[in-house]
Parts: structure tokens; C-alpha cells; sequence
């Protein structure tokens, strides 16, 4: 047997497409778009033509660059009382948490033109031969899995929040209730798009007809994007944040997205305080790591007190404010965004790590097409100055943060995660997993997290119950999970070493994870 790659992802479509493309013939790339188009149809709350992303390509040549295409500020807002936008509140069981929804929470989307310029720069086999599997599985349905089905309970006030929504998440008895479990869920306008697309290109999106859906749904429905934010819209290429972390090269997402800045703080903190001298789950590593994310976080909120969050962001790696924050972390201890990540690497050396988001959509269609727009401009944590205060046309901010590690041996690992704030600790953990307590990448990405933030302490099960005592004596806020839970985050990773190929899913998410062979 020939092992051609590896990968991780959160749906078994997700990753047969993916699988399919490698057998044909295609790269990292080719595969990891495909798998891109089918998560837009077997996890459609998660990943959507409508929202964004961002892409860190490793290639054969030893070539590393993110393509970002995540979501743009509108170029003319409105006044705010014309703009159709409001809360909704999404029911996580236990708890619940506001939303903000409606066409003005709509920023301009970067996915379709994101593929596209990575399929110009990067694929090898055409694009029509790459949407296939999603326009297939589109077309003649997939069976709407226990995970998924939950999701669209969660955010059931914006899957009924318009005609056009619900008639596509409702259940094949048309009986006005969502899909379920088991059901089949069939996206006919969906596949047609896809269909099209491939054909015309991405400027049927930001120019052609579809552009103009978009603006005028906008222009009449209380929206602010318009034709020239569609047709002015770019991928951008960004040189990947690097360091070094106890000898092993850690490439990941840089400003102005915020997540990969955050992780490399983190990452700086931790080494100097020798985090790997504790063995994992002791009280050193949990007080370790809860401080350290506290320190993130303070760091992360005075910078941006004094400056734009793009410029503080480039102030976070300053030798003199890190030199700071290693001082204090010497001293004594005292929600769900719709994002998804897929990690593939094929035989030839390429490793492609792309994450994406809608986040949680904003409740309107596309006409025709099956795809609902984002609401990137309700979303609080991207929004840190407050609603329509955002500066217009600029690239959004954002946790996502596709990473890359290569160790002293050459071993590659490309990871992500999705869950909003919570990804960015979620990707740290299983880095330190990874290289400070050296284990298994499953074992890596499966273990219990915790995550703080806001003063509060949240910690999945599995520690050890004295363990967690003695931290929470130190953290009065705090709330114990009694299971793990997908508010952790979801990482997905694939690794390479000398031609064998490994991957894991994150079990949070119901990750899945394929070593392909022929």
C-alpha cells in the first residue's frame, strides 16, 4: 500500500471528499478545497460560502503563506435605525447566549473568491472536478448526523428567522420542523450553485448576477453591502506568524487576526516558565496554563485600550512588553461560532490547514442558491468597540488560526480548531501536549481542556479531582463540564514524519480522521 496523505475534519464527508481527490490525483490543496465545498453542505452552520476563512499553506517547495479570506467591513453603513438587526437567543441547554442577526450583521464575504485564488495559485485538478462530491452529496442528500442535528437545534431562531431558511432546514415531512437526526437533507438549489460556480468563476459571485442579489436584498431589506463591496473585495496573502518553541517551528495566522498573535504570547509565557518540568493534569500545569491564559487575555485588552486592535496586536510579540508578562507569570499562582477546520497533507510534501466560519449565519438566503450569508457584524467578540462602530472596509479581526509545527526532526503537524474564543486555548493545549508532554496526536487533541476567560474558569472531566480542588481554590468563578464538550473548541490534525502519515479528530466535534492509501 502507497500512502498519499492524511485527513482531519469534522464529518466523514467532509473527509471522503478530501480522500477522493487525493486518489484522483489531486494536492493538498485540490483535496482541501473539496472538502471545504462538501462542509458547506454536510455542516452547514459550520462552514458556508456565505462567511470566510483563512488558509496557511505549507508547500512542496518549503513555501509557507495564509490566505486570508475571512470577512470585510462595508464600505457605506447605514444609519442605524434603517438597519434590519437584532438579537436572537440561541439555547445551549444549560445556558443560553445572544446572537445579533438580521441582513445589516451581514460584512462582505471572502470564501468563494478564498477557493478560487487558492485553486489559481495552488490546484492542479479543475475546479468542476473539485466541487463534485459536494454538488453529489447536495443533490441526492446526506443523512443529518446526531452532532449537526444538535447545532441546528441550538440556533433554531435563525434556521426559522425567514421563509427561505426554513424551507431548507426543514425536515423531509415539510412539517415546518428542522431536520433531525437521521434525516435525509437534500440542498438542490445548493448543488446548482455549486454547479455554476464552476463553470463561471468566482465572479459570478462578486460581480455577476449573484452580486447582484446580494445588493439589491441589501439595499431593500435594511442591509449595507452593495455592489462595490462585492466587486472590490481581494484575497489577501500574509506571511505566517513564526517562532521557535522548545526547538520545534511553529508557523500560524498573523495580524490582523488576532487568534495566532495570541497563541504565540501564550506560547512565549509558557516556555519561559518551563511548563514541560510538570507532568500533565498536576496542579503546576493547570495553574500554569490558567494564568497564562489569564495574562493573554490582559494583555490582549490593555493593548487594544491605547490602540486600534490591528496595531496592539503587533505590539503583543515586543520583546520589552513579553519580557513584562514573563515576570508575572514567574510569580505566585493566585460560545458557539459556527466554525469548522480541516487539516490535509498529501504525499508530495504539501500541507494545507484552512478554517472557516459563517459565523451563525444571519438568518437570510441567498436567492437560489442555498447559501446563507454571515453575520460576522453581530458577533460581539469581532466586534470589540461595539456594534456599528466597526471602521469601514477593513478586514475583519478573528480567533481562527491555522497552524503549522515542525519539530528538530522534521515531523509536520498542521492544526486548527474551531470554537470562537475558545479556539485559540484549544490549539495551545494541544500544541503543549504535543511537544512539552510528547504524546500520541490523538491523545493530544482528545485529552481534557479548561479555558479561561471573563474571570471564569471552565474545566472539561477527566483531571484529577484533587487537582481541580487546589485550582479552584485559587478561582472563586468557575464552572465544572461533566463531559467534554464541543465549547472547548474542535481540533482537527494531521502529521507527517518520513512518508507515514497520521491524523485526529477532535471526538468534541465529531471529528474524523483518514490516513489515505492505494
Amino acid at each position: 500500500m502507497k500512502s498519499l496523505g492524511a485527513v482531519a475534519c469534522g464529518h466523514p464527508q467532509t473527509a471522503e471528499a478530501a480522500e477522493l481527490i487525493l486518489k484522483e490525483g489531486g494536492n493538498a490543496f485540490d483535496a482541501i478545497i473539496a472538502a471545504f465545498l462538501m462542509s458547506c453542505v454536510v455542516e452547514p452552520v459550520l462552514a458556508s460560502l456565505g462567511g470566510g476563512g483563512f488558509m496557511l499553506a505549507h508547500t512542496a517547495e518549503r513555501r509557507d503563506v495564509i490566505y486570508d479570506f475571512f470577512a470585510q467591513t462595508p464600505r457605506n453603513p447605514l444609519a442605524s435605525d434603517r438597519l434590519d438587526f437584532y438579537p436572537i437567543q440561541a439555547d445551549f441547554g444549560a445556558t443560553t447566549q445572544e446572537f445579533h442577526i438580521g441582513l445589516a450583521s451581514v460584512a462582505t464575504p471572502g470564501a468563494v473568491r478564498g477557493i478560487f485564488r487558492i485553486h489559481q495559485d495552488l490546484g492542479t485538478l479543475p475546479m468542476t472536478e473539485l466541487v463534485q462530491p459536494a454538488v453529489e452529496a447536495a443533490r441526492y442528500g446526506v443523512t443529518m448526523s446526531a452532532f449537526q442535528a444538535s447545532i441546528l437545534k441550538i440556533i433554531a431562531p435563525i434556521l426559522t428567522a425567514t421563509e427561505p431558511v426554513r424551507q431548507q432546514y426543514q425536515g423531509p415531512e415539510q412539517s415546518g420542523s428542522l431536520v433531525n437526526k437521521g434525516e435525509l437533507f437534500k440542498q438542490s438549489q445548493l448543488a446548482y450553485f455549486l454547479e455554476a460556480l464552476a463553470r463561471e468563476g468566482s465572479e459570478l459571485f462578486y460581480q455577476g448576477e449573484i452580486a447582484q442579489a446580494i445588493s439589491d436584498m441589501c439595499t431593500h431589506g435594511g442591509g449595507q453591502l452593495t455592489r462595490q463591496d462585492l466587486a472590490k473585495y481581494q484575497v489577501e496573502l500574509r506571511r505566517p506568524v513564526r517562532l521557535r518553541y522548545q526547538q520545534h517551528h511553529v508557523l500560524t495566522n498573523p495580524a490582523p487576526s488576532c487568534g495566532g498573535t495570541l497563541i504565540a504570547f501564550a506560547l512565549s509565557l509558557l516556555e519561559h516558565v518551563g511548563i514541560n518540568r510538570s507532568e500533565f493534569g498536576s496542579a503546576g500545569h493547570l495553574q500554569v496554563l490558567a494564568k497564562v491564559m489569564r495574562l493573554t487575555n490582559e494583555a490582549r485588552f490593555r493593548a487594544h485600550s491605547t490602540s486600534s486592535e490591528s496595531i496592539a496586536l503587533q505590539h503583543l510579540l515586543d520583546a520589552r512588553l513579553l519580557n513584562e508578562y514573563r515576570e508575572k507569570i514567574s510569580g505566585n499562582s493566585r460560545s458557539l461560532r459556527g466554525t469548522t477546520h480541516m487539516s490535509v497533507m498529501d504525499c508530495n510534501g504539501n500541507v494545507a490547514g484552512l478554517t472557516a466560519s459563517n459565523g451563525e449565519g444571519c438568518g437570510h438566503m441567498v436567492p437560489d442558491t442555498g447559501v446563507m450569508l454571515n453575520n460576522m457584524l453581530g458577533e460581539e467578540d469581532l466586534n470589540p468597540d461595539g456594534f456599528y462602530c466597526w471602521p469601514v472596509n477593513q478586514r475583519m479581526t478573528s480567533m481562527m488560526a491555522p497552524t503549522l509545527v515542525i519539530s528538530p526532526q522534521g515531523k509536520k503537524i498542521s492544526l486548527g480548531s474551531g470554537g470562537s474564543n475558545r479556539l485559540r486555548t484549544a490549539i495551545l493545549q494541544v500544541l503543549v501536549n504535543l511537544i512539552d508532554f510528547n504524546m500520541p496526536l490523538y491523545d493530544a487533541v482528545n485529552h481534557p481542556r479548561l479555558h479561561y476567560e471573563n474571570d471564569l474558569i471552565s474545566i472539561e472531566p477527566g483531571f484529577n479531582g484533587d487537582t481541580i480542588q487546589t485550582l479552584l481554590a485559587e478561582h472563586e468563578n468557575h464552572k465544572i463540564w461533566q463531559q467534554q464538550n464541543m465549547f472547548f473548541g474542535g481540533v482537527h490534525a494531521v502529521s507527517e514524519h518520513l512518508g507515514q502519515f497520521s491524523g485526529a479528530g477532535d471526538l468534541r466535534r465529531a471529528g474524523v480522521a483518514r490516513v489515505v492509501e492505494v
